[in-house]
């Protein structure tokens, strides 16, 4: 007989949160990909074209780490119009020792959205300059709200642009941040006045063609695109990557078949076999980060089962501490 533990997403929202324990957890998790044999298979995706919805499964077995995670992420990007999210989801924490199931995490997509929001933080305190306080997000869903959350707990953030192609969501969410995190948050009906003077851009949407255009770049600013986690998928021009005096991917591996990274390679505008830097590499301090205070950075984040494994063992751990979840004996 095997014993696991079920943790509801109430459960898991009261032992994870946001904060500079889950970014450490998740820089972590970076600096191992970069310094262990981190055994990391490539995504497995499935599409459901008429649905508009897609399933990603993550995995990642980082050795030292007692446990492993298989994570199951749905994102059915019609959702909002039945009233329902766009990304559910759950992750298995499994043994590294004996593969015995150790915890079901039933989140909901809620794991994924904190390790994806602590991953933009890492990107930002590893890349951008220190002094940024101007944040322009794109897009105003829930993984908008927690980078430019997860931007504060980093950077000096005063003031955050708000820009998304539905104005009303983008008005909403301008409005709950303001009220939520007391800063200066106003939405932007342009995208280029969004960017215009802001020391940090985040795109967070599932757009297919460039939302963000070259042309509207200052000298200094950092790029954290988070949205293209699949082959078609496209946030900015091409031509950005191609301009930036770095540019970082979590993973080289996946950005070079569904990142930025991949259609700046489509585009023969970056060749298919570039020695470029990963996050990892960074946080480990084998590459350098940001050269001078001009420089234009991009960190191309596609998401990374070893962050889902990372935040998993977390909150097992957390849930073990706070007594939290269901025991269940099978």
């Amino acid at each position: 007989m095997s014993r696991m533990t079920i943790l509801t997403e109430a459960d898991l929202r009261s032992v994870v949160k946001l904060d500079l324990d889950a970014v450490a957890c998740v820089e972590n998790a970076f600096k191992a990909l970069a310094t262990l044999p981190v055994a990391m298979p490539p995504i497995l995706r499935l599409d459901i074209p008429e649905h508009h919805g897609e399933v990603d499964v993550k995995t990642a077995y980082v050795p030292g780490i007692d446990g492993f995670a298989i994570k199951i992420s749905p994102g059915f990007f019609d959702n909002p119009k039945i009233g329902l999210p766009s990304t559910s989801g759950m992750m298995v924490l499994f043994s590294s020792r004996t593969g015995q199931v150790e915890a079901l995490l039933l989140d909901n997509g809620y794991l994924t959205d904190v390790r994806t929001a602590a991953a933009g933080a890492v990107a930002a305190r590893h890349l951008s300059r220190e002094d940024s306080s101007i944040a322009a997000i794109f897009g105003a869903g829930v993984q908008a709200r927690l980078q430019l959350e997860a931007l504060m707990l980093v950077r000096p953030i005063k003031e955050a642009r708000i820009w998304a192609r539905d104005a009303e969501k983008a008005k909403a969410a301008a409005a709950d941040l303001r009220e939520r995190l007391g800063i200066l948050v106003r939405y932007e009906p342009e995208p280029d006045h969004a960017v215009a003077g802001a020391d940090i851009i985040v795109t967070t949407t599932p757009a297919s063609e460039p939302v963000l255009k070259a042309a509207w770049l200052w000298p200094g600013q950092h790029i954290t695109a988070m949205g293209s986690d699949a082959e078609h998928k496209n946030e900015i021009e091409p031509e950005i990557v191609a301009r930036a005096g770095l540019y970082v991917a979590d993973s080289l591996k996946q950005t070079r078949r569904l990142g930025e990274l991949h259609h700046a390679i489509e585009a023969g505008l970056v060749k298919a076999d570039a020695e470029l830097a990963e996050l990892g590499q960074i946080v480990a301090g084998q590459r350098k980060g940001r050269g001078s205070p001009g420089d234009l950075t991009i960190a191309d984040l596609t998401g990374t089962g070893v962050q889902d494994t990372a935040i998993a063992t977390l909150a097992r751990d957390r849930a073990l501490a706070a007594g939290a979840g269901t025991p269940f004996d099978s």
